[in-house]
């Protein structure tokens, strides 16, 4: 049973930068991807970064350029690093992680593809 813990949110201003972790434990190697996902009041939850356990990372076009998705070798460590933060990245921002069967079935970038989650983290850019 795989549990996710994620911090390192706060209040940053605008061009500002914040690092993201989320901590994995009870973690099996089927955590096939891992990604960071936002969710601003009145928004729906949409996915920022992915990434594949050989490395592979994907963002969303918004982000692309300003935020870098790592983990540690370990695979039990994922880290957001966030830069020139603007207030459109104001949310709460969630770690997921998700196995192969759900990844093919939906999509890295899609919130379906992961049923593990993390409690969040709040990011507020003003």
């Amino acid at each position: 049973h795989v549990q996710l813990v994620g911090s390192g949110g706060g209040s940053v201003q605008i061009g500002g930068s914040l690092e993201l972790s989320c901590a994995a434990s009870g973690y099996h190697s089927y955590s096939y991807c891992m990604g960071w996902f936002r969710q601003a009041p009145g928004k729906e939850r949409e996915s920022v970064a992915t990434i594949f356990i050989d490395g592979t990372a994907n963002y969303t076009e918004s982000v692309k350029g300003r935020f870098t998705i790592s983990q540690n070798s370990a695979k039990n460590t994922l880290w957001l690093q966030m830069g020139s933060l603007k207030p459109d990245d104001s949310a709460m921002y969630y770690c997921a992680a998700g196995r192969l069967d759900e990844i093919e079935a939906f999509g890295a970038m899609t919130s379906k593809a992961y049923s593990t989650w993390g409690q969040g983290t709040q990011v507020t850019v003003s």
